[in-house]
């Protein structure tokens, strides 16, 4: 039997050490018997070392160690407990056996019906024969060691000898009914009880016997028996629940030449391991004999016709997955992958570069096509590209634009051709929060799968890579304070290597309540204030029980935290993406009637408890979709891979002995158990879906050539109330995806015949920006929508603040009306039938499309070397190039302050200021309008963006950029920030510009932070590293984020601003128009200003 837990130490210098001659010194030697048999180690939060990911020793005679030497970087020991297993009793044997005989077989009751007999003289036995009768004996019993010639080891017992096993999960739950046999023998050896254990008798303690074991819902599992005495051997077997294969690495996009070789690989993981793989070109299944292939398939002197579209499917004895689908391209002889001329890419000019009528001007600069190039011809199957080669920009011309007073220099792309591309890592940052009040989680430890990868910070952020080839990253945050549920998400990324932020909300645990574990209990799931619960759990008495399967019959501290869709706001907390695998493979979309966690611990102890069966009530009145009360089931999450698994129906509940009178409540029941640390999930599946498609744009003009990617786009499922379409009582699902170069399409629920069967409100963020639709008041207009007539009447697009003006204005509701059959005019978006996945992707721009913008419609950036952030492939080598790293983008901003009745324009001149080959030349120009603080009256502020400095793209000499900064306006430079002031002093512009009405400086080669009023950001994505350094800018700090301006905080320089006269025109615009009069302007005025200065300073003195 198990002793109880013992902990001598807590982690800390090398590690933790519970040593068994410390544990007897500070317990008492009684507490643990002279020779252990085994020795088990958990942490403190019931966790097993390899769950934890932690390399540990254990042996029963010295203890347990866990050295922090010897964890992965960054990791250290967990804090462990352990206990040891003894010996039930005492024995003597004295008996006189007859020679064995070959095949003799070891049954049940120790000794089979063989060739072999005995001749019992006494037998006495208080328990299984071990080592604790070998020290009251002083001398072990002769054992049969050897076998006779011809004998197979493993079946030549020893009649003294014991084999002692338990059979455990992954997570050291017990496994009762486990049949356990001697490999390679038939028959079982024995069952394993209600603990998990078994015991052997006749096996030898030096056989090394390998000892398999079987449950139902479990794969075999094989250990081999190791010797702790001479008398007894111990072996623990851990057998792995059934799962169905899931992907590790999808088949990725190849391009190449006829006559090249082509290899897809594919690879999933599953209990047990999948074997058996199929591949499918256009949806046809290849033939395995042909083509050889297993978990790759090779293609070897490519043909034209075997371009298309490739798949593979795995199996395990459980299921079968798909993988995504993979493109592959096969050019013909002398076919350019690459098209030498530009595509048209248009860029806005400043606005004082606008056309004669006041419009502004658009540019053409070109762009290059976003296509992969052939890799090159090599020998043997590859997974992967050794060199990757992407169309990019071969030759840049110089030209001028001329502006108001100014020439604008501009480079334009003039051809276009394969060059080696650098692979891209797809960046997913975000932050962990509160659902309640928006609080951090602080060192929150991040999972994916099983295995740690990091924590989140203070601040509750976090950055993760993810791996190459997969389709779905899930991550799990588990806060270490125990208050909120571990948050399982399916975040959605860019694999071309756009970074995307994730805002992750956790939900709280519920006040735990008191049951008695004797005695029956019921917990309400849902509890919205005038509304019923939407069902309850039924715990009958004796259902609780420990981790190693012991019955618990005290006083049970139980949280179950449920969420319910009739609370539209619990959708953003909702974990995982609400998807499973159907028999075929395929992904298929669930629709929820609410989830709940269960979190069982004893009150005393606070030791985690199981429980089970027990059973799950549903209110039937609370399903009001037809069909769906007889196609309910429960589910659980595995936390490995984000994917829902069916635990049980639902029955319509019968009671007994009486009718049911119309008033009370009718209840579906289904049955479960609380195993591990799991989700449950009352889902249906939904087989009416479709596609929606969303574009989003830099700004409300919707210019096809000013898409915006790595945006995140998210779709609310919600189920309306009967004639109320905009008033849902429910959501059922949601679902994200992130935008590239021609938009998203997310998946959804719709109907055909009635359209407002399911509607859906549809939102998106880019780094943390909410994003703006079109309007719809009074009436949405088809031109700014982006969907034609009369598909747009029958989906009554709605922003979120048509009924009330005073709503945000950050998302859209519309009636998720499936394109009918035959309808021209609902054939093209935005709206597409489930399998018409490949045309909602490659719709042209001109089809239907709802669209976002970003809100801050008052930014301009103008680079001299065009840029697409959103296309890292764009990047061009250019001593003027803005970004000089296509690796590392650092955002550098400076926060300018404003006293004055309005907001302003700031504008940024970003030049060479110490390098020979740019000094003086343009980088580019930033406009920013400055936002108001909501709580001063007459002061803004502008986070207006500079270039950094450091080095060019050449990495050999740095450059330190020369900035100025000029408001628009009649405006004058009041103050400078001490520190920022100190830093000049030190590194003066070469030609020091004493003008008031600007600001000039060498900008800094080290990141000065919020206390000088520069915020610098360094990210893989240019765009999301300059949201996060505007987030800060506003805030005012180096480490937080506000959309709320800040003004006071984190300043670099003071402005103080006028309204000019009626009639006068500004500053801004008088030195654009004529520079010589405005400058004359200034210093006569300040001529004024210093005179009336001096004349009241002379005042004073004669005072």
């Amino acid at each position: 039997e198990w002793t109880s837990w013992f902990n001598v130490d807590h982690p800390g210098g090398d590690g933790d050490f519970e040593s068994l001659a410390a544990i007897r010194f500070y317990y008492g030697p009684a507490r643990v018997c002279p020779q252990p048999l085994a020795l088990e180690a958990r942490t403190t939060d019931w966790a097993l070392p390899a769950t934890v990911g932690e390399r540990v020793h254990l042996n029963p005679t010295r203890g347990f160690w866990c050295l922090n030497r010897e964890q992965p970087r960054g990791r250290r020991c967990s804090n462990y407990h352990v206990r040891f297993r003894c010996p039930l009793g005492l024995c003597s044997i004295n008996m006189f056996w007859q020679p064995w005989a070959c095949g003799a077989v070891v049954g049940n009751r120790g000794i089979g019906k063989g060739e072999r007999s005995s001749e019992p003289k006494t037998w006495s036995l208080a328990g299984p024969p071990a080592p604790a009768w070998i020290s009251s004996f002083g001398a072990p019993l002769p054992c049969c060691s050897l076998c006779p010639p011809g004998c197979n080891p493993d079946t030549c017992g020893c009649p003294n000898h014991v084999l002692l096993g338990v059979v455990v999960t992954r997570s050291g739950r017990p496994l009762p009914g486990a049949r356990v046999f001697l490999r390679g023998q038939p028959g079982t050896l024995a069952t394993s009880d209600a603990h998990g254990t078994f015991r052997v008798p006749g096996i030898c303690a030096s056989s090394q016997a390998n000892i398999s074991a079987q449950v139902d819902g479990f794969s075999a599992g094989v250990a081999q028996a190791q010797a702790n005495s001479s008398f007894s051997a111990v072996v623990t077997i851990v057998l792995k629940k059934l799962g169905k294969p899931y992907l590790m690495k999808h088949p990725e996009s190849r391009v190449r030449e006829a006559g090249q070789n082509v290899t897809f690989c594919c690879k999933a993981a599953g209990t047990p391991t999948p074997k058996k793989y199929s591949w499918f070109h256009n949806g046809t299944l290849l033939d395995r004999r042909e083509l050889g292939y297993g978990a790759q398939l090779e293609l070897r002197g490519l043909r034209l016709d075997q371009a298309g579209t490739y798949h593979c499917k795995a199996w395990n004895d459980v299921g079968t997955i798909r993988s995504a689908t993979a493109w592959l391209t096969v050019l013909a002889p002398g076919q350019p992958a690459c098209d030498p001329k530009p595509l048209e890419h248009l860029i806005k000019l400043p606005d004082d570069c606008g056309q004669p009528d006041g419009s502004p001007a658009y540019l053409d600069v070109g762009r290059c096509p976003d296509v992969r190039c052939p890799g090159p011809m090599v020998s043997g199957p590859r997974c992967g590209d050794t060199s990757t080669r992407c169309c990019s920009v071969q030759r840049l011309q110089s030209r001028a634009v001329h502006c108001s007073g100014y020439v604008l220099p501009v480079k334009v792309v003039a051809e276009c051709g394969c060059k080696k591309c650098l692979p891209p890592r797809a960046l997913i940052r975000g932050r962990v929060v509160a659902a309640d009040s928006g609080e951090p989680l602080r060192f929150a430890r991040i999972l994916r799968g099983h295995e740690p990868i990091g924590f989140t910070s203070y601040q509750g952020d976090f950055t993760i890579e993810a791996p190459p080839s997969p389709e779905r990253l899930v991550l799990t945050f588990l806060d270490p304070s125990g208050e909120f549920v571990d948050a399982i998400r399916v975040l959605p990324f860019d694999p071309w290597g756009t970074s995307v932020y994730h805002e992750v909300k956790a939900m709280r645990k519920r006040l735990p309540v008191i049951l008695d574990a004797t005695q029956s209990n019921r917990i309400p799931l849902g509890e919205l204030r005038d509304q019923a619960p939407m069902g309850e759990l039924v715990l009958p008495p004796g259902a609780f029980r420990f981790a190693d399967g012991r019955p618990y019959m005290g006083a049970v501290e139980a949280r179950v935290t449920f969420v319910d869709p009739r609370d539209l706001a619990s959708a953003a907390a909702a974990p995982s993406d609400l998807r499973f695998l159907d028999r075929d493979g395929e992904l298929v979309p669930l629709r929820t009637y609410g989830m709940f966690s269960v979190d069982l611990r004893a009150s005393s102890s606070g030791e985690q408890l199981q429980a089970g069966p027990m059973a799950v009530r549903v209110a039937a009145g609370q399903i009001h979709m037809a069909g769906h009360a007889e196609a309910l089931r429960l589910w659980s999450l595995d936390p490995s891979t984000g994917l829902w698994e069916e635990e049980s129906h639902f029955q319509r509940e019968v009671p007994a002995g009486r009718r049911v009178r119309r008033e009370e409540r009718v209840f579906l029941v289904g049955n479960v158990e609380v195993r591990e640390r799991r989700l449950f999930n009352l889902d249906v599946p939904e087989r009416r879906r479709c596609f929606v498609k969303v574009r989003v744009y830099a700004n409300d003009k919707f210019t096809p050539s000013e898409q915006v990617e790595g945006a995140v786009v998210t779709l609310v499922n919600l189920e309306p109330a009967p004639g109320f379409s905009a008033n849902p009582r429910a959501w059922g699902r949601f679902d994200s995806a992130v935008t590239g170069p021609n938009g998203a399409c997310i998946p959804a629920f719709c109907d055909e015949e009635q359209p407002d069967a399911y509607t859906a409100l549809v939102t998106a963020t880019l780094g943390g920006e909410e994003l703006e639709p079109p309007p719809s008041r009074p009436r949405p207009l088809p031109s700014a929508v982006g969907v034609t007539q009369p598909y747009l009447d029958r989906l009554d697009y709605r922003r979120t603040d048509h009924e009330d003006p005073a709503f945000k204005r950050n998302g859209f509701r519309i009636n998720l009306a499936k394109p009918r059959p035959g309808n021209s005019a609902e054939a093209r978006g935005p709206v597409y039938p489930w399998r018409s996945l490949r045309e909602c992707q490659g719709a042209p721009v001109t089809d239907s499309h709802f669209r976002f913008a970003r809100v801050e419609a008052d930014r301009y950036e103008y680079n001299v070397v065009p840029f697409r952030e959103g296309a890292p492939a764009s990047w061009t080598g250019d001593f003027l190039s803005w970004w000089p790293n296509p690796q590392e983008f650092r955002a550098c901003f400076l926060k300018v302050r404003i006293q004055g009745p309005q907001e302003y324009m700031v504008r940024a001149h970003s030049a060479g200021g110490s390098h020979p080959r740019t000094q003086g030349q343009l980088y580019g120009l930033r406009d920013a309008r400055s936002v108001r603080d909501p709580q001063q009256p007459g002061t803004s502020a502008a986070c207006v963006e500079f270039k950094c400095s450091g080095m060019l793209f050449d990495q050999q000499q740095v450059d330190r950029t020369l900035v100025t900064i000029t408001p628009q306006g009649s405006c004058r430079r009041m103050a400078i920030n001490t520190l920022l002031r100190d830093y000049l002093a030190r590194h003066p512009p070469p030609a020091p510009i004493d003008d008031p009405t600007t600001f000039s400086m060498l900008a800094p080669l080290d990141p000065l932070g919020h206390n000088y009023g520069v915020y610098t950001v360094t990210d893989q994505s240019p765009r999301l590293a300059k949201e996060i350094a505007i987030g800060r800018c506003f805030d005012g700090s180096s480490d937080g984020f506000s959309r709320e301006m800040k003004a006071d905080a984190g300043t670099a320089v003071t402005f103080q601003c006028r309204e000019p006269p009626t009639g006068r025109p500004s500053l801004f615009q008088r030195l654009l128009e004529s520079p010589a009069a405005a400058l004359g302007d200034i210093r006569r005025e300040m001529g004024e200003v210093a005179r009336g200065q001096a004349r009241a300073t002379g005042s004073l003195r004669t005072r």
